[in-house]
């Protein structure tokens, strides 16, 4: 007989760590964010303003600089999520809204504003109701939806400019509230941080609770990862694209009254360009095309990088089109990195 080796196995299988170690960074990266970058940028800005980075005036500076993307992204962050992308009508949205607004001034100052702001709400309206009943293409549609509104507003107003001091009759009512409009966006709160400022803030903090609060917020999770699962599983998928698009038309439109006092003027080309740059602080914060992945807090980040980088270019002295080609590569590494740790992951 054989001897019966009653020796306990030795043979079990190993444990594969390499993924875990390959994926160590991406684990840091997709937990903290676009926050590793805004601390590195905050350390470069440290060292090029030489101490000059953390003055009230630079601080006042870099939140002036990205208060409309901030307002506007933090709208678009409910668009990307919901798997569509973005929406190719934001620049006549803002442009809309600001017009609107001007154009109804005589009404008076709250009138107006709400009439430009239901204006975007409007839009979104229309562009959720195609988008989530029909199906329609969300970049196509919201671009042809663009290209129509532009000459919607050339038609009506001949491609002039409108100057809310101007259309103002002359009535006392109607200048102070023209004059209300133009001091918005000059407006600041305990002398250091603008109205416009406290306004993104308080939409992000607004954004933020609807997305991670709300039955709104759990049904975009559904439709964002998977569209048929959330149709299939009773969701009403057209209701939560319609709001989506209401919620991004109100930022945008928004933002675009802003824009407006800010400039003095409206017109048609207000709101030029917002589109990608608002998208760019979006993938920035960690949202993903795709849809289904992302936050609003990550969101806040890709705005905040934004406008740091911004600062430092300006400190090391850099011109216009030296920003724009620093700005390109800076920001396709970190949308690469953000999804390449993302897929490391398997979360993408």
């Amino acid at each position: 007989m054989s001897e019966v080796n009653n020796k306990p196995k030795t043979n079990t299988a190993k444990v594969d760590t390499r993924k875990e170690e390959i994926s160590k960074f991406s684990l840091i990266f997709n937990k903290l964010g676009i926050y590793v970058v805004v601390v590195l940028l905050i350390i470069i800005g440290m060292i090029v303003s030489k101490g000059s980075f953390f003055t009230a005036s630079n601080i006042q500076s870099i939140l002036e600089a990205v208060a409309l993307i901030g307002m506007v992204a933090s709208g678009l962050t409910f668009v990307t999520y919901s798997g569509n992308w973005v929406d190719m009508a934001i620049p006549l949205t803002m442009a809309a809204g600001g017009m609107l607004t001007v154009q109804t001034i005589n009404l008076g100052f709250i009138p107006a504003l709400l009439i430009g702001i239901a204006t975007g709400a409007l839009i979104g309206l229309t562009s959720g109701f195609m988008i989530g009943k029909f199906r329609a293409n969300a970049i196509i549609w919201t671009w042809g939806f663009n290209l129509l509104l532009s000459g919607v507003i050339r038609f009506v107003w001949g491609g002039k400019q409108l100057y809310a001091d101007q259309v103002a009759n002359d009535s006392e009512y109607a200048q102070h509230a023209a004059n209300t409009f133009f001091s918005i966006s000059r407006t600041y709160i305990g002398k250091y941080i603008s109205l416009m400022a406290i306004v993104m803030i308080l939409m992000m903090v607004a954004a933020w609770f609807i997305h991670t609060k709300t039955k709104f917020g759990q049904e975009l999770k559904i439709v964002g990862t998977n569209y048929e699962v959330a149709k299939y599983s009773g969701i009403n998928c057209t209701k939560v694209m319609i709001i989506v698009y209401v919620i991004n038309g109100i930022t945008a439109s928004t933002a675009g009254i802003f824009f407006s006092a800010l400039r003095k003027t409206s017109s048609y080309e207000n709101g030029t360009g917002y589109d990608f740059s608002c998208l760019t602080a979006v993938l920035l914060g960690g949202c993903l095309m795709d849809g289904g992945k992302g936050s609003v807090v990550g969101t806040f980040g890709g705005v905040i990088a934004y406008g740091i980088l911004n600062n430092i270019l300006s400190w090391i002295g850099l011109g216009t089109y030296e920003k724009y080609l620093v700005q390109g590569v800076v920001f396709l590494f970190i949308v690469w990195l953000n999804t390449y740790s993302n897929r490391k992951l398997g979360k993408a």
